[in-house]
């Protein structure tokens, strides 16, 4: 495997994703560079989110196609906003609404953990049969106030107790190899080098 599109167009996870496999050798193309359309996510799972979006890079492309689904998920709110997280507010999407309106509905809430989620397929082609699959969990508690600069979505709200900062708050290279997009690319990474022996 040489070349690869991201089936995504969210330029905070294509550079992630880029650092993490940039070590494979593999070229990293987003689907954009094809003027691949955005795949429908009518799944109410991650998992069916990814593999819809993986396929439909593929098939369009040609190519291997890799997708994530990720969101936050808070204890509160039985997982909310979960696989909606890009579009709490609403659309257009806008990570300064979504940020606003999760604040704004745990301000009285006592419990305030949350964690990321995150699952990668990795398809051969269009009709792979045997997907290869991660995921990767972050836990962590929502902050009321904004921290830090760095990341993207709910990041600068993220805080990570055992660190005493928000995922927004951390450098670049740490966070992707402590975050769940780090960890399940780490998988991900391991599982590709296994079939590649």
């Amino acid at each position: 495997m040489q070349k690869l599109v991201i089936a995504s167009s969210n330029s905070g996870k294509l550079r992630e994703i880029g650092q993490l496999l940039q070590p494979l050798g593999i070229e990293v193309l987003p689907q954009s560079a094809f003027n691949v359309t955005e795949s429908e996510e009518p799944y109410c799972t991650f998992i069916e989110n990814a593999l819809v979006k993986a396929r439909h890079a593929s098939r369009c492309t040609g190519l291997p196609a890799l997708a994530d689904d990720s969101g936050i998920c808070v204890s509160a709110l039985n997982g909310k906003p979960g696989i909606l997280s890009a579009r709490y507010a609403g659309e257009p999407r806008s990570d300064e609404r979504n940020n606003q309106k999760l604040v704004d509905v745990l301000t009285d809430e006592a419990d305030r953990k949350a964690h990321y989620y995150c699952v990668i397929v990795l398809l051969r082609h269009p009709d792979d049969p045997q997907p290869l699959i991660a995921d990767g969990s972050w836990h962590g508690e929502i902050v009321l106030r904004p921290r830090g600069a760095g990341g993207f979505g709910y990041d600068p709200y993220f805080f990570l107790p055992d660190l005493g900062k928000t995922a927004a708050e951390l450098p670049a290279e740490q966070k992707n190899r402590i975050s769940h997009r780090g960890k399940a690319l780490a998988r991900l990474v391991e599982r590709i080098s296994e079939e590649t022996l």
